[in-house]
Order: structure tokens, then sequence, then C-alpha cells
């Protein structure tokens, strides 16, 4: 595996976060590669979560952090991000905001630090893991402090 240094885990470190690194061997052909990675780490999905960026409005872009096999509520992200429209942002677009590969995005160390919403089914969990920077890599944390060091807005999100 490749190291674990990630503008995401130094973020963590720096935000004096509780963590601990996941890692699995990444499967570029899987369809949902959250889901791929619960499965591969043996753990429930509904723990993993995926990072998605959006972008509100045509204008600007968000990030939204959802659990694995959830669903993207647009609707809803674009309203609490204030906008009328939210579409999921071209992935080379994410890619230049975030400085992260997709299926390696992370919602903390973001190259320019999004507006980010977690949806509120993490508040009902101990801990939640999101990708840690790069392909194969996981963070372990608790949602309190994944929510303080991205600022982000907990909301529900997703499609039910």
């Amino acid at each position: 595996m490749a190291a674990k240094v990630t503008p995401a885990v130094n973020a963590a470190k720096a935000a004096g976060l509780s963590f601990r690194l996941l890692e699995y061997d990444y499967d570029p052909s899987a369809d949902a590669i959250g889901l791929h990675a619960a499965a591969a780490l043996g753990l429930d999905p509904a723990v993993v979560y995926k990072t998605l960026i959006a972008e509100i409005d045509g204008k600007r872009l968000v990030c939204a952090v959802i659990p694995a096999a959830a669903r993207l509520d647009l609707k809803a992200l674009a309203a609490r991000a204030g906008g009328k429209r939210a579409d999921l942002a071209d992935p080379a677009a994410a890619e230049r905001s975030s400085g992260f590969l997709v299926g390696g995005i992370s919602p903390l160390g973001q190259r320019r630090p999004l507006p980010t919403f977690l949806d509120d089914a993490a508040a009902a969990l101990p801990e939640i893991v999101v990708n840690g920077g790069r392909r194969g890599l996981q963070i372990a944390l608790a949602p309190g402090d994944l929510a303080r060091a991205t600022r982000a807005t907990v909301c529900p999100i997703t499609a039910g």
C-alpha cells in the first residue's frame, strides 16, 4: 500500500482529531466505491460515508458527505446551500477544487475547503468512515469531530 500521509490525514492531525486509518485494495471497476470500501473492510455500509462534490446554481461548489448506500437529494442540498438547483460537479472540477482524485476525495484537507454538508444520519453513530484522501485509504472518526473540523452543516440531504 502507498504512504498513509495525505492532506486529509494531515488536516485530521492538525485539527487534533482522534481517528483511525483503514486501508483496503481499491478496485477502480467498482460501481459504488463507498459500498466497495465497506465490503472490503468488513464494515456495515451504514457507517461508511461517501464524499460528493456538487455545483449550486451552476456557479459554486459544495461538499456533501452521505452514507455510501444513500442517494444525494439534490433539491435538499441546494436549499441548504442557499441555492435553487444542485447538480453533481464535473469530475475534473471536483478534482481541481479538492486536490484529490475521484474515488479518493475527502471532506478533510481539501485544496480549497468547500462549504460542507454532512447528512444528519451520522449524528446517531459513534463513528463514521470517510475517504482519507487517496483511493484505498479511509479515516474512521466521530461524526461530531468531522463536522467541527470541516465546519459542516449537519442536515438531511439524502433521498428517502
